[in-house]
């Protein structure tokens, strides 16, 4: 019973996301996070514009608050709003400004690529926009356009991406729009740093150069114990030959 326990919790947690993404879109909604503490339900909002999300006097938050009880049975639910500090890389409010230049009447490729700048030129290492549906004319069909680099497989596809989606109802059809954006602070497992070793062919040299200067040392001093020796040598050749004269 405990898998179908988590499976009723993400349903009701997609569920308020999805009520948060459509009351809270002219705000720039962020995404939202859920945590249970011994006080209640905390409810994290992330919004391009918390203004907009608390509204005057407070009233918009009281509201999304009663929603958050009575329609999705949240025991003591809190409201905490903050504020996106970059908004080009979160990728849910990219996704719903592309929705909203594409309903505005823009080109897709004009709007994929000003995206793709925007979001570059904020320091993510990659990005991947789709936009697919009826693009073109009245079959569907898929348009995706990348930059820099971004994981698309593995492990580090679903941990360091973060991905955000949309919709946008034109004439044609529904279009949905697919943002993917690596982080710049993100490190992937692969990644090795190798560290400079000129301090250590520095301090080799150093040490090379101390042996010479003590081989040269060493030397010196041979030299001088050898001249000392002849010169004991003449003293004793001296001395003998006049002894031997003494003795004649």
């Amino acid at each position: 019973m405990i898998e179908k326990d988590f499976v009723t919790e993400g349903l009701k947690r997609t569920r308020i996301d999805e009520y948060l993404e459509k009351e809270l879109e002219r705000a720039g909604y962020g995404g939202m996070d859920v945590q249970i503490t011994p006080l209640g339900t905390m409810v994290v909002v992330y919004a391009e514009r918390p203004g907009m999300v608390i509204g005057r006097g407070g009233k918009n938050v009281r509201a999304i608050t009663n929603t958050l009880k009575n329609d999705f049975g949240l025991d003591n639910p809190q409201i905490e709003v903050k504020e996106v500090s970059v908004p080009e890389l979160n990728p849910k409010i990219m996704a719903y400004k592309i929705a909203n230049m594409l309903q505005r009447g823009m080109h897709f490729r004009r709007v994929a690529y000003s995206t793709i700048r925007r979001i570059m030129g904020a320091g993510a290492q990659g990005v991947e926009v789709t936009i697919s549906g009826k693009i073109r004319g009245s079959r569907s069909a898929v348009a995706k356009f990348v930059e820099g680099y971004i994981k698309k497989c593995g492990e580090p596809s679903i941990r360091l991406v973060e991905e955000g989606f949309a919709t946008v109802q034109l004439k044609p059809g529904v279009l949905g729009i697919y943002v993917r954006i690596m982080p710049p602070e993100t490190v992937l497992p692969d990644s090795v740093e190798i560290l400079p070793q000129i301090e250590i062919i520095d301090d080799e040299v150093g040490e090379v150069e101390e042996l010479d200067d003590s081989e040269e040392i060493v030397e010196e001093e041979i030299v001088e114990e050898v001249e000392d020796l002849d010169e004991l040598e003449e003293i004793v050749e001296e001395e003998s030959a006049e002894e031997a004269k003494e003795d004649s």
